[in-house]
């Protein structure tokens, strides 16, 4: 029988309260999220041999469920998880502190470690993942969404940089452009990419699907995405780690910036630090062309970024704050010079507190490089 929505809430939820009191969400999120991704993909994909993912022998939640009690429980799920993770080439995606299953500061020391993550363990083995889609529900997508947006509700407001509430990323997946006669190989970017949010909803207006790039500078956002992309059966995915601005990763041949038909971002509002290791003179990609953004102030640059990286017929929907509106001097500047350019073909206004970040007004900047 297919697992209810409710039910699989439930015994999510349950399992955050299993790691409460030891450490706050944007830590235990990861230990919760990598058991979901475990339970999912070892009950999707555990002996057939075309699954996109293997599940080997010694590397399934079977394995992790085997466990509960073991005095070295923790040790043993790590090795479990490194198992599948070397059989599918993700060792890059576990193995660190941030979900390290043995950590005594988070997870206790002594029995407390194994009582607890023997409940957690518990928990997630009485939920089937096997039927994800039931009546035209995406149940997996779902509770993700679920977790990751009471994680950014607790983790207060500094840390809901990681996930983009739903309603606002189908705001950027409808007026970007994409639809039912959107072709498989159109390209769709997004360059601060946290959890992978934006991006799967703008696969989601697209039924043949589409070709998803991203790139993300904090590893754990990043190892977010990239099980997220995987929990909605988007392996092909490509996401990058590195900082967008000093470092993009996605090129051209000729080393000039690859060009996308589509891109969305909710960046990092007014990120004071952006212009580190980037040479706003010298820029080799030529991104400052409309001008020179305020060397505290990143939201322009992130937007000329985005400008870009789009094909001459690209089109882009970009989330700010208000104030790139109308704030003077530089960044009066860049405005006056895309307007004047015509690359801004539209500008929608939204109301304060709809994220988890800061709760000041914030806008929809729609590019159009087709004019």
């Amino acid at each position: 029988m297919a697992v209810k929505k409710t039910e699989l809430y439930s015994s999510l939820w349950a399992s955050c309260d299993e790691l409460r009191g030891g450490m706050d969400a944007s830590q235990y999120k990861n230990y919760v999220l990598t058991l979901l991704f475990m339970k999912y993909v070892s009950d999707k994909y555990a002996g057939d041999p075309y699954a996109l993912l293997v599940v080997p022998a010694g590397g399934a939640f079977d394995d992790i469920a085997a466990l509960k009690g073991d005095k070295e429980i923790g040790d043993k799920i790590n090795k479990v998880i490194g198992k599948f993770a070397q059989e599918n080439g993700l060792e890059n995606l576990f193995g660190t502190a941030e979900n390290d299953f043995n950590n005594e500061d988070k997870l206790g020391q002594g029995k407390e470690m194994v009582d607890r993550l023997s409940n957690l363990v518990g928990i997630f083995e009485g939920v089937d993942l096997r039927a994800n889609r039931a009546d035209g529900d995406d149940l997996l997508g779902d509770a993700y969404e679920y977790l990751m947006r009471h994680f950014a509700t607790e983790s207060g407001k500094s840390k809901g940089q990681f996930y983009t509430p739903a309603e606002v990323s189908r705001i950027l997946a409808k007026v970007v452009g994409v639809t039912e006669a959107t072709r498989q190989d159109e390209t769709v970017y997004d360059p601060t990419c946290g959890s992978g949010s934006l991006l799967l909803k703008v696969a989601d207006e697209a039924p043949r699907g589409l070709s998803i790039f991203g790139q993300e500078m904090d590893y754990s956002t990043w190892v977010l995405a990239k099980m997220n992309m995987i929990l909605h059966d988007n392996i092909t995915a490509e996401l990058w780690r590195d900082n967008t601005l000093s470092n993009p990763h996605w090129k051209e041949a000729d080393g000039s910036l690859k060009r996308f038909d589509f891109a969305v971002a909710n960046p990092p509002f007014s990120y004071k630090s952006w212009s580190n290791g980037v040479s706003v003179e010298a820029d080799e990609f030529q991104r400052f062309e409309y001008g020179a953004p305020p060397d505290k102030n990143g939201d322009y640059a992130f937007l000329l970024h985005i400008l870009k990286s789009l094909k001459s017929t690209g089109k882009a929907a970009v989330i700010l704050p208000h104030g790139v509106l109308f704030r003077g001097n530089a960044e009066a500047r860049i405005r006056r010079n895309l307007v004047r350019q015509g690359s801004i073909k539209a500008i929608i206004g939204l109301p304060p507190n709809l994220f988890y970040g800061p709760g000041i007004p914030a806008c929809i900047i729609v590019l159009d490089k087709a004019g």
